[in-house]
């Protein structure tokens, strides 16, 4: 589907579920997404941080493109992360992913050798030009130990090389910078701007941010689109309520020990998961070598569903 200027609402990165032996589990992805729609989001994010982009083979990420987009069917929209360290090897990713159906392509800046703006600048238009699809920018420093600056991405937006930006860097300031400036500027029009925090969706929308990429909006899909709704009335009480009940979902992402697993580990192992306690997917694997979580941890994730009132 043509995606229309800007894009707006909740667009939850979704979780690729996997089968005992590591495999894309097919009917648990299209059972997924069927929950998303019905909760009501507005388009879907594949191959992000939260689809465990990084752990999936080529021919495994292909497969989730098709299979989500041959599913929605033009229903919404369908952005896929092209996501790797080059410019040749994302340009690859780009291919691959429109004509698996992807109506917008994601991509970081390049990572593994340092990069100055200039690159980066470069990278992006180098990926703009052979896109047939609108192209977002994901600022994500902590994968790729780049910040996107507000001067760059507005710089780029302005040119047309960016349709958009997923803002997952964490830096509220910088955030409201790109806000203002997509807002104000007069060589900026329909630029999307959405933040991927779970944690202050309220705050961005109120800063005039379009959406919001929620992972936990893969488990509680209704409830970030609740939270939308809200903000868009002005309901500022009501939506606050609504960011602290789902805050204090997101406490689950830190069942996983410390000890014996990285913060990923925890974070995704825990949406999977709740998404099985939920009887949306069928196996709560996560990609390795990330560690899985335990029995017990796995209780406690259940325990964050049921004070919810998801489970």
């Amino acid at each position: 589907m043509t995606i229309t200027a800007p894009l707006t609402g909740v667009v939850p990165p979704v979780c690729t579920p996997l089968t005992p032996d590591g495999e894309v589990d097919v009917p648990s992805l299209i059972g997924l997404v069927d929950h998303l729609v019905a909760g009501g989001v507005h388009g879907l994010f594949v191959l992000g941080s939260t689809s465990e982009a990084a752990y999936l083979t080529d021919a495994q990420r292909r497969l989730v493109v098709e299979t989500v987009a041959g599913h929605v069917a033009g229903q919404l929209p369908v952005l896929a992360g092209a996501i790797d360290m080059t410019t040749p090897r994302v340009l690859d990713h780009v291919a691959a992913v429109v004509a698996a159906g992807a109506d917008a392509v994601v991509a970081t800046a390049p990572f593994y050798t340092r990069t100055h703006p200039a690159e980066i600048a470069r990278h992006y238009r180098l990926i703009a030009a052979r896109s047939p699809v609108p192209l977002f920018a994901y600022d994500l420093p902590v994968a790729v130990h780049t910040k996107l600056s507000a001067e760059l991405v507005l710089e780029l937006a302005a040119d047309g090389t960016l349709f958009g930006l997923k803002d997952s860097s964490g830096d509220l300031g910088a955030f409201r910078s790109v806000v203002t400036g997509a807002r104000t500027r007069p060589d900026i029009s329909g630029f999307t701007v959405l933040t991927g925090s779970e944690l202050v969706v309220d705050s961005a929308l109120a800063l005039g941010a379009d959406g919001a990429v929620p992972g936990l909006g893969n488990v509680d899909p209704v409830g970030y689109v609740r939270l939308d709704r809200l903000c868009r009335e002005g309901d500022w009480e009501g939506a606050r309520g609504e960011q602290e009940r789902l805050c204090g979902l997101f406490g689950m992402v830190g069942v996983g020990d410390p000890g014996r697993m990285g913060g990923s580990s925890s974070a995704l192992g825990a949406f999977k998961a709740a998404l099985y306690l939920r009887g949306v997917i069928a196996c709560p694997l996560t990609a390795a070598p990330q560690v899985p979580l335990s029995e017990g941890e796995v209780e406690r994730v259940g325990k964050y569903l049921a004070g919810a009132g998801l489970l």
